[in-house]
């Protein structure tokens, strides 16, 4: 985050305002099909810690008078989402993707460098867990089929990432003959 800061790159913070839209699609579409709010309860303080680490990066990219801009690109977003059922099933689907499309990036990312020092292999496996979990929850609350193949396809691709991390991990003795 704070590298992103540094080097004020807007197609990186338009990458961080896509997973932040991402939270808002999915807690909107819960609404919109009146499950309980159990199923949703994290993603309204998720958004809030979101937007207000956007708001921390355009005021120290000294960006700020772009964040009426940003506001207003939320709300009407937000309640064109609503606006009619094949909307808001559609964003669902294409957040599913752009989802994926950044676990893959991810995995291709470890693929070229062979080296996963950087990143957590616990994190992932806590995302893998919690990805699960939702299966099970989606499962006994709503059943819907939707929200179930994004939990899938999420865990899958999180099991996936797991993996590659631990694959790669550098090991305690590789990195003393390296040295030498």
């Amino acid at each position: 985050m704070f590298l992103w800061m540094a080097k004020k790159c807007p197609t990186q913070f338009f990458l961080f305002f896509l997973f932040v839209c991402r939270f808002i699609v999915f807690m909107s579409y819960q609404m919109y099909y009146d499950y309980p709010p159990l199923t949703y309860l994290e993603y309204p303080i998720l958004i809030a810690q979101d937007v207000i680490v956007l708001l921390l990066i355009l005021h120290y990219n000294r960006n700020m008078k772009h964040s009426l801009i940003y506001a207003a690109l939320f709300v009407g977003g937000w309640q064109l989402l609503t606006a009619q059922k094949w909307v808001i099933d559609l964003a669902m689907s294409l957040c599913t993707v752009i989802s994926a499309g950044s676990k893959l990036a991810q995995l291709q990312c470890l693929w070229r460098s062979k080296d996963s020092g950087q990143v957590s292999a616990l994190t992932w496996a806590l995302a893998t867990y919690t990805c699960l979990a939702r299966i099970f929850t989606t499962v006994i609350t709503t059943g819907d089929t939707q929200v179930l193949i994004r939990f899938v396809v999420m865990s899958i691709l999180n099991m996936w990432v797991t993996v590659t991390v631990v694959y790669y991990k550098p090991h305690a003795g590789e990195d003393t003959h390296k040295k030498q």
